[in-house]
């Protein structure tokens, strides 16, 4: 049986701060410090002051686009019949790939403001993303939403889930922890300390983006669909779906990037 998790974590007052609400903070405390140190890594991309004034940015593409993106992707006609729903984000309801389009133009605006290489200054952000990933999902399983798939009574860790039915099901957001989050940041860390791929400006965030959707597509095969949607022609599902724009994207952006010379600065 699923544990009886408390989704609030603790209260202020009158005010609940809720486990999903936490893993936002706490990813980004997280992600800060190691996203400067990227920064300090040649060759030279930003200053560490540039890096902590993007963090504010960084929030708002998160969840100004995570949230219009499972408006517009997952649920268009419902909010389109009540579109007062839209603020109500303690209702649930968030879109990792509108969160990745927030970044992307948080990441652009940020970058031409200051002056900076678009695609340099992303190679120093996107290895820390894993972080928000993987606490996320992990918070989207203390909430038992998002479960998986019926599994076999016989899988060790299946589980009955308290909105899933009595059927066993795969704990998929922690299968999304451990490979979206946890398995991809060793990959960009690792690729991010390799000197020369740094000098290949956008190849991290081409390896991110492919990566990303990689994980998410495997994912996506002990994942039950949103109810309102279902499975798509031939057995798919919507995160599949929106996961082949972002591989062909990653394949496109690392291929531009080891055909471009390699680089000792990105200043613009």
């Amino acid at each position: 049986m699923f544990p009886g998790f408390d989704p609030v974590a603790f209260h202020v007052g009158p005010l609940p701060v809720r486990w999903y609400a936490l893993a936002y903070m706490v990813s980004f405390i997280i992600a800060l410090p190691i996203a400067r140190r990227l920064n300090r890594l040649s060759p030279e991309v930003a200053t560490s002051e540039q890096v902590d004034d993007f963090l504010f940015y960084a929030i708002l593409g998160v969840l100004l686009g995570g949230r219009l993106g499972y408006v517009l992707f997952y649920r268009p006609l419902d909010y389109l019949a009540h579109p007062v729903d839209i603020i109500k984000t303690w209702d649930g309801g968030m879109s990792f790939h509108g969160g990745a389009l927030g970044v992307i133009l948080a990441l652009a605006f940020f970058s031409w403001k200051n002056r900076l290489s678009f695609l340099a200054f992303a190679d120093r952000i996107v290895p820390v993303v894993p972080i928000g990933l993987a606490l996320g999902r992990c918070a989207n399983f203390v909430n038992g939403e998002l479960w998986g798939r019926p599994a076999s009574p016989d899988l060790p860790w299946a589980m009955v889930f308290p909105t899933g039915g009595p059927v066993a099901r795969h704990p998929s957001e922690l299968y999304e922890a451990l490979t979206e989050g946890v398995l991809l940041l060793c990959v960009m860390l690792f690729a991010a300390s390799r000197p020369r791929l740094r000098g290949h400006f956008g190849f991290l965030s081409g390896l991110f983006l492919f990566g990303y959707a990689c994980a998410r597509s495997f994912c996506e095969f002990f994942r039950e669909p949103d109810a309102n949607i279902g499975f798509l022609a031939g057995g798919v599902t919507m995160g599949q779906i929106l996961c082949i724009p972002m591989a062909l994207a990653g394949i496109g952006l690392m291929t531009y990037a080891l055909r471009r010379p390699w680089r000792e600065t990105a200043h613009v």
